[in-house]
């Protein structure tokens, strides 16, 4: 119905992204032509070791330590097949200097990059981002292919995807997990694509992990099976997979002025 459809995957290109391409895109009549990796200065700030009360400052050298992060995410779409489009969403807090070094890093990996203002600009700020996504799409002809096959094991998907992917070395399995792997084989349940329940905030199960870690051991505690939906949830480390409020949530720091100004919404 529409020359382009855009649809968002998932917070994190290691789990929305890889669920959307391992798990959706077999079951749909069309494959994509392009993702859209949204990154902001702040988080690649974050990875190469910034404290989060000092996001806000300019730091060159924790950004470039931090792209690695980023690097990977690129290189995990690319081993589906499906080119990668970078996109900046930029914060007020965002300096001209890091913005062309972040600019200059996705260049030295041959990866598009735009700069994202809709914030401020609203359409305007999205057209740069959107004319180099066509220009992907026509020029750089995606070859989707998945990363594992249905007729692979439980522990061969998992292994796949924490090697591949995460940038792991090797998967534990608890006792319940290793009986329930078992029980899943003799339901024929394993044939089913895997769900991978796990902090977003490092590639690894522990979230404190930043950066590109690798060489880490991941550790499967439980499995979930959702037959419905035709997939198995795996656990990982102590994940929750409850959404939750972060301690301060922003909601306590908006209120309305006598003169109707909003407060605190950004």
């Amino acid at each position: 119905m529409a020359d382009y459809t855009v649809t968002e995957a998932g917070f994190g290109a290691d789990l929305g992204a890889e669920k959307f391409l391992d798990i959706k895109t077999p079951n749909l009549p069309k494959t994509p032509d392009v993702v859209v990796i949204v990154a902001t200065l702040r988080a690649l700030k974050m990875h190469g070791g910034v404290a989060k009360s000092d996001l806000a400052k300019e730091n060159i050298e924790a950004l470039k330590d931090g792209f690695a992060n980023l690097k990977r995410h690129i290189e995990n779409i690319r081993k589906f097949g499906v080119p990668a489009v970078v996109a900046i969403n930029e914060f007020v807090s965002d300096t001209e200097s890091e913005i062309a070094t972040l600019k200059a890093l996705c260049a030295d990996i041959d990866v598009p990059v735009e700069l994202a203002s809709v914030w401020a600009k609203g359409a305007e700020g999205g057209l740069a981002l959107a004319e180099t996504v066509v220009k992907v799409i026509d020029e750089d002809k995606a070859d989707y292919q998945r990363l594992y096959s249905d007729q692979d094991s439980i522990e061969e998907k998992i292994q796949k995807i924490v090697t591949q992917i995460y940038g792991g070395q090797s998967v534990n399995y608890t006792a319940k997990a290793k009986n329930q792997l078992k029980q899943f084989s003799q339901f024929g349940w394993d044939k089913m694509p895997i769900c991978m329940a796990k902090t977003q905030y490092s590639f690894s199960d522990n979230q404190s992990l930043l950066g590109a870690p690798v060489d880490f051991d991941m550790t499967i505690r439980e499995f979930i099976p959702k037959t419905g939906a035709g997939f198995i949830v795996a656990l990982t480390g102590d994940v929750m997979t409850m959404p939750g409020l972060p301690k301060q949530p922003a909601a306590l720091n908006m209120d309305v002025a006598e003169d109707g100004t909003a407060i605190g919404l950004f």
